[in-house]
């Protein structure tokens, strides 16, 4: 089972835990209660596990929008911060928007309330109540083999929209694309006679070759369509549309905004559905196209693409949510493997263009630093792998960028098969998040210190932090083979290993690496850290070259707080490298989209502030993760707003007094840009700058 419930220890009610996730959310009541295993079938909608118990009321220690559902499926109530609504006796579904999807069944009047910083569902007197919830993990349902040949390629490809849950517009919910089918290169396609693409009526008519068949691998699945080989890339359907996908900006552009299109317009039109939510993006743009979204949600898919594709890109695309990834992708069968993976995360996906420079560069202005005398490094060498072949991807207008291919990337996160493959096997546990803090010099005390007192200070998590120095080649091998969530390394490495009191450790000698994910906090750890991909690890931050105590201490210090806010590793370190001149020399090798800790509110955000006349500018810029992807919503509680903004980059901006901005930051602990500069909201530091 991936969920498990299990009763909180200091108090009252029960914890829902997603075992491979690692997520969990508390359920809290006004008496000790005993979960009883319960018919996962009696929910209206899926869920994986679920338990009974008798209780009066459920409290929830977060602001959480609540639907109260009748035995028909329709909502009779919904309730968001400052709000309260009551519904008589009678059988309900409530639907809470968690960060573990969780449903509630009881028989009863209910009355729920949310104020400044919990969820209340009371209940007429007391009743059994059964839970439910369901993983957000996914993994694909089976294995297509292919050749190399770009026929059976497209053959393969047109198989990942099978694993869509639904064609209506809720698609867009991430947890209605389910994951594609693994690819495997073979001597001959093979099939599986279990998987089963939709009657979509959509045709994507793509050159038969590799380039092509890549490119337009996102787009395929989210539409569920069939890909066929002709000259000229287009889109057709069974009804006579068409729509050509070489347009003025190229073939690879044009497939990308028009997967950015339909998905946009189908969240606007999942309004009509089941979440008949206020939506900022539909406010904004409904009174530019001449679109009845509520008569579009009812009609086929065909007619829905048609009238979306009417609309000239231009007119949405200051609209359109930013993307959370761009994969740059070399262009060869055996690259083909990790598709599934990247069309999983509804990524953007570009085809390599040129082989960039020869090597990563330090910047000019810290050049001079390297060779004064008081100045620490974090290398015990020189210089950078002059054999390799470095790669630097064309700038895309996504949140994050990645690379898959053989050579090493600047400035964007190496992807690995062996890290997808490692996240699918990872073990299931609903035990403590373990974290393993190394310090191997001690003169870089400064960046343990900032460990000690960010890893694990979180009330609402568990944490199991270690923290060690000085250690031996076997005593850091023993760490590197012993199961923990995230391991920091502080110290030195090069080329032939980690630096320890009596010699060099190679991580290729740990045969079986129990990491999950890591941050090598030293010089030209890139090596190293693939090494620990390959032997076990899922997901980690490495460098490039050689780095600056001081650079390192200041990037070190803020992925640490905001991967323990719950940014996964590739978001905590884009964000990271903003706040230092050498934060172009740190990458993410492995699966840049694992997080190591849960965000309190499900999903990590950033605040941008501005002083203004009579205040703040508040910009509020969310970041997409594996749980809460493309699609999700979300809702600030500031400045009175009742509003749903889609989530991932920029949401809006908004006019906010100084007592309304300082009740904003106490929320949550996220961090807060002004002037280029990372503060915590929380922090003294920041009360005294504003």
């Amino acid at each position: 089972m991936n969920v498990t419930f299990e009763p909180l220890a200091e108090r009252p009610g029960i914890d829902v835990i997603d075992c491979v996730e690692r997520q969990r959310y508390q359920l809290r009541t006004a008496e000790s209660v005993s979960p009883q295993p319960a018919d996962a079938d009696s929910f209206r909608f899926p869920v994986s596990r679920a338990v009974t118990f008798e209780t009066d009321s459920l409290v929830l220690p977060t602001v959480v929008p609540v639907y109260v559902r009748d035995a028909d499926g329709e909502t009779v109530a919904e309730v968001k911060q400052f709000e309260q609504a009551s519904v008589p006796a009678g059988d309900y579904s409530i639907d809470l928007c968690t960060q573990i999807k969780t449903y509630v069944r009881v028989e009863a009047a209910v009355e729920v309330s949310v104020d400044m910083d919990q969820t209340r569902i009371e209940f007429d007197a007391p009743t059994t109540v059964a839970v439910g919830a369901r993983s957000r993990h996914e993994r694909p349902a089976a294995t297509v083999t292919t050749t190399t040949d770009p026929m059976d390629m497209l053959a393969a490809i047109e198989t990942f929209g099978s694993a869509l849950k639904t064609t209506d517009p809720e698609r867009s919910y991430p947890t209605l694309r389910g994951h594609p089918p693994a690819l495997e290169l073979g001597d001959s396609l093979d099939i599986p006679e279990t998987i089963t693409r939709p009657e979509t009526g959509i045709t994507l008519e793509l050159p038969p070759t590799l380039s092509a068949a890549f490119v337009a691998a996102p787009l395929a699945y989210y539409l569920g369509a069939s890909l066929e080989p002709a000259p000229t890339p287009r889109l057709t359907t069974d009804d006579g549309f068409e729509y050509s996908l070489s347009g003025p900006d190229g073939y690879e552009r044009t497939v990308e905004q028009t997967l950015k299109q339909l998905f946009f317009f189908d969240c606007v039109t999942r309004t009509e559905g089941y979440y008949e939510l206020d939506l900022h993006e539909r406010r904004e743009i409904e009174p530019l196209v001449d679109i009845d979204f509520a008569t579009l949600y009812d009609r086929p898919l065909t007619e829905q693409v048609a009238a979306y594709l009417d609309v000239p890109y231009e007119l949405v695309a200051d609209h359109v949510p930013e993307w959370r990834l761009t994969t740059h992708i070399d262009p060869v069968a055996a690259n083909a493997e990790q598709l599934p993976f990247v069309v999983d995360d509804l990524a953007i996906v570009r085809t390599r263009q040129g082989t960039g420079p020869s090597e990563p560069s330090v910047p000019a202005e810290l050049d001079g630093e390297f060779t004064r005398d008081d100045v620490i490094t974090r290398s015990t060498s020189t210089g950078t792998d002059t054999e390799a072949e470095y790669v630097e991807p064309g700038s895309a207008d996504t949140l994050e960028q990645a690379w898959i291919g053989d050579s090493i990337p600047i400035g964007a996160s190496k992807l690995t098969a062996d890290a997808f493959r490692n996240r699918l096997d990872r073990d299931e546990t609903a035990g403590d998040i373990s974290i393993t803090v190394v310090q191997n010099d001690a003169r870089m005390d400064q960046e343990r210190r900032v460990a000690d007192e960010v890893y694990g200070n979180r009330a609402d998590l568990p944490f199991d932090v270690t923290v060690r120095e000085n250690l031996t080649t076997d005593e850091l091998a023993d760490v590197m083979a012993t199961e923990t969530d995230f391991f920091h390394y502080i110290g030195h490495t090069d080329h032939e290993g980690f630096t320890c009191e009596d010699g060099k450790l190679d991580a290729a000698t740990v045969d079986t690496v129990g990491v999950d994910t890591f941050l090598l906090n030293a010089c030209n750890s890139y090596h190293q850290g693939l090494t620990l991909i390959e032997n076990g690890a899922i997901g980690g931050i490495v460098t490039l070259n050689e780095i600056l105590n001081d650079a390192a201490i200041e990037i070190g210090s803020s992925t640490a707080r905001l991967l323990n806010s719950g940014f996964p590793l590739r978001t905590a370190l884009t964000v990271s490298r903003e706040v230092s001149p050498m934060g172009g020399q740190y990458i993410v090798v492995g699966d840049g989209g694992i997080t190591v800790t849960q965000a309190p509110s499900g999903t990590p955000n950033l605040l941008d502030i501005t002083e203004c006349d009579a205040g703040y500018e508040a910009e509020i810029v969310t970041y997409a993760t594996d749980d809460r992807g493309l699609g999700s919503v979300f809702m600030p509680f500031v400045d009175d707003n009742q509003k749903y903004f889609l989530s991932s980059g920029s949401i809006d901006t908004f006019h906010v007094s100084h007592d309304e901005l300082l009740r904003f930051l106490n929320l949550e602990e996220v961090p807060v840009r002004i002037a280029d500069k990372l503060y915590w909201s929380t922090s003294a530091e920041l009360r005294e700058l504003l």
